[in-house]
């Protein structure tokens, strides 16, 4: 794809996610020239097309309709003072702004995943807008090898990316756990993972699984890799998936399913990278998400259910790492809909596979610390309505925790529910 044409989706991308304003942020692209592709300056973010960005040559030539972007200069800086990047985001998403104002960088050790995705994260201080001062400060920042990201005192982040997709998903994954921690500590306190514990999620990925190489894809088959992915992209623009954590599979026949790949980004996923599990084994030429086992275990253990989603929604994560209770009972509907929902170990998923399965057949739904929320159900679609439910109603006992104690329904109260709703 074009520079021009991936900076228009990308930020397409970050508009649509409420990420940036009409006016804020800049993204760039340097290509194997040398030249430099970057936003405009004074374009409306929201109907920015590809003839909108501009180029700016390595000689300082500038082509384009407009002026490109005021904060050219710290995008320059950064690319000469790191090769190895070639893609540059900067925004202003509400919560790394937040860590901005009060002048501290994040943890992201909350879940395993967005440690390795983010690394270590800078703090350049402050310096005016579009100044080559505020270029020297973040380029400084930019000369320690550690650092991708860069929180920028009373302004925003920036972030760099060996290509644009490696630039754009440390910048949701970190916007993700900011807004995360900050909604945790809304609840209690903020527990974070140990060096170890992170390092654990990294032998946990599949690498030993076996694979097939007779592949059917019959038309009952093929709906349903169009269906998983109508639905990933549905939990993507609705920010209850982002681009590198999301697993979403469907029982296709007996205990053979389709899941969700690894290392593809859940905005992009396609039915052909849908990986089709047989007799326990994967489709030759692909590799199923870091959970495929325990997925498999569910099915094996629970005819009842016919799809799964993993994800990690903000709201129930903030509940996932703060270890505070996500109690349904205190809205009607989402009781109903999920019935109590418990709490298991970190780590728990892989170690004890058997016993998280069995767990299935009395939970709809159940929230892993520190990694995420798994939600079944009969129906693809049904499954997704409950995981709507479960986040707007971990959203509403967030903001409920701002405003005074939570008043659960009572056991009376649930025991009627159970009558009038047929909850067994």
């Amino acid at each position: 794809m074009h520079p021009a044409e991936q900076i228009k989706v990308i930020i397409d991308r970050i508009y649509r996610s409420g990420m940036t304003t009409t006016s804020g942020g800049n993204i760039s692209i340097r290509d194997k020239n040398g030249d430099i592709w970057i936003t405009p300056s004074g374009v409306d973010k929201g109907s920015l097309t590809v003839k909108d960005i501009m180029q700016v040559k390595r000689d300082g030539t500038i082509l384009g309709q407009h002026k490109p972007s005021s904060e050219l200069p710290f995008h320059k800086a950064i690319y000469n003072e790191r090769p190895e990047i070639t893609s540059i985001i900067h925004a202003h998403p509400p919560a790394l702004v937040a860590f901005s104002i009060a002048g501290i960088v994040p943890d992201t050790k909350i879940v395993p995943q967005a440690n390795n995705i983010c690394g270590d994260i800078g703090f350049a201080p402050y310096a005016t807008p579009g100044s080559e001062d505020l270029g020297e400060k973040i380029a400084d920042e930019f000369k320690d090898t550690r650092y991708k990201a860069v929180i920028m005192e009373n302004h925003g982040v920036v972030l760099g990316g060996t290509d644009m997709m490696d630039a754009y998903q440390r910048f949701e994954t970190l916007e993700f756990c900011c807004r995360t921690i900050i909604n945790a500590k809304r609840l209690g306190q903020v527990n974070y993972l140990s060096d170890e514990q992170v390092s654990q999620y990294v032998n946990h990925l599949p690498t030993n699984v076996s694979h097939f190489m007779d592949i059917e894809y019959p038309s009952d088959e093929r709906a349903i890799r169009t269906e998983m992915v109508e639905i990933i992209r549905r939990a993507c623009n609705q920010g209850l998936m982002i681009s590198t954590y999301g697993t979403v599979s469907t029982r296709w026949r007996g205990d053979d399913f389709l899941i969700t790949p690894s290392n593809i980004a859940r905005w992009d996923i396609v039915p052909n990278d849908i990986v089709q599990i047989k007799n326990g084994m994967a489709e030759a030429g692909k590799t199923p998400s870091r959970s495929v086992a325990l997925h498999q275990r569910i099915y094996q253990l629970n005819p009842h259910i016919n799809s799964i989603i993993c994800t990690q929604p903000v709201n129930l994560m903030a509940h996932a790492v703060s270890g505070s209770k996500f109690d349904v009972r205190t809205i009607p509907e989402s009781w109903i809909f999920l019935q109590d929902v418990p709490s298991i170990h970190f780590g728990l998923i892989y170690n004890d596979v058997d016993s998280v399965a069995k767990m299935f057949n009395k939970n709809r739904a159940v929230l892993v610390e520190n990694d995420s929320v798994f939600i079944t159900g009969d129906k693809l679609l049904n499954c997704f309505d409950y995981l709507e439910v479960a986040e707007f109603s971990a959203n509403s006992l967030v903001m409920a925790s701002s405003i005074g104690s939570l008043q659960p329904i009572g056991d009376s109260e649930i025991e009627d529910l159970k009558v009038a709703f047929n909850v067994r």
